[in-house]
């Protein structure tokens, strides 16, 4: 066989083992478990699927076009981020001193590069942050002061705290303060639900994942939880995508956004069953609630929970969009 056709068949070989790697586009949103069907109003379901819908219609677009999954990923949530209906960025929850402290991580899954930031006050997007730290910094996480610091340094303008606010987070603070007052102790069920996050699949077959929050309501001592902690809250490797949302001291100790990445390269099982059994056995028997979002390289989803209900919603290759609240809608 003459050289020139070595190469010929190089390339032949080469173009089939790509072809056979495009996959359909995929996007899986969620924007927080614990949600408790009493307390959503009309107008507040309304405002959350139009802002689902909205994050999972910027995010597909650039799938769309051949871009890849970190983009839409860090799309998705920069929109929920901005909508000031979720517990991330805008509309974020106070803590016990009545400040926003913002966390947020991402993770590419064909490198395994990861960027994550916690505890900034004056970040508008927090996970555009946590993306700088992974493509600008020769870290993985850094935190307060520090991480607003580099935010300056790559070219973020800084809001005013301000920024943040929101009646309905405030209120929910009060209410917490008026509790801890009443029991003289922090109370036992504060809400610590309420985070925004994304899982995506490219056409190259490049899986993403991405996770931020505000944390719990009147959280002190510098609580960071399971969102920008990678394993945890997030991850992504080149089978399997994984953002969380719930009680992120539990979900810390399960390591169960890896957990179940890791039952499908160890265990070979479904991405189905993996997440069903962190989420609804392992998590639970620890103490903890909440559910997750996770996609597999052939765009099987999975979304369990075990809370009331999740904020959660897909769009798929033919641009089908599927937003749900609860386990019968």
């Amino acid at each position: 066989m003459t050289a020139w056709r070595l190469i010929a068949l190089s390339l032949s070989i080469c173009f089939c083992a790509a072809a056979s790697q495009a996959a359909e586009p995929l996007l899986v949103i969620h924007g927080g478990a614990g949600v408790i069907a009493k307390e959503i109003t009309p107008e507040r379901e309304k405002a959350v699927r139009t802002q689902l819908e909205l994050a999972l219609k910027n995010g597909y677009a650039i799938l769309e076009r051949g871009g890849d999954s970190l983009d839409a990923v860090t799309k998705a949530i920069s929109t929920l981020e901005d909508s000031g209906t979720f517990n991330a960025g805008k509309g974020a929850v106070f803590n016990h001193d009545g400040k926003n402290e913002l966390d947020a991580s991402i993770m590419q899954g064909s490198t395994l590069r990861a960027g994550s930031v916690a505890n900034v006050h004056t970040v508008k997007n927090p996970i555009l942050l946590a993306r700088a730290v992974m493509e600008k910094s020769p870290h993985v996480m850094l935190v307060g002061e520090g991480a607003e610091i580099f935010a300056k340094s790559v070219g973020m303008t800084p809001v005013d705290p301000k920024y943040f606010f929101t009646q309905m987070r405030w209120q929910e603070l009060q209410d917490a303060l008026k509790e801890e007052e009443r029991s003289k102790a922090q109370p036992k069920d504060v809400p610590h639900h309420g985070t925004v996050g994304a899982v995506a699949l490219d056409r190259q077959g490049h899986l993403a994942a991405g996770t931020s929050t505000g944390g719990i309501t009147n959280k002190r001592y510098g609580r960071v939880g399971d969102s920008p902690i990678i394993g945890a809250g997030t991850y992504a490797d080149a089978d399997c995508a994984v953002s969380a949302t719930g009680w992120g001291e539990f979900y810390i100790r399960a390591t169960a956004a890896r957990d179940i990445c890791a039952r499908l390269e160890f265990k070979h099982e479904s991405i189905q069953d993996a997440a069903r059994e962190v989420v609804m056995d392992i998590v639970p028997k620890l103490g903890g609630d909440g559910g997750v979002i996770a996609i597999d390289g052939k765009g099987n989803i999975a979304m369990p929970y075990n809370t009331e209900g999740m904020f959660r919603g897909t769009i798929d290759a033919h641009g089908k969009i599927h937003i749900s609240i609860f386990a019968d809608k």
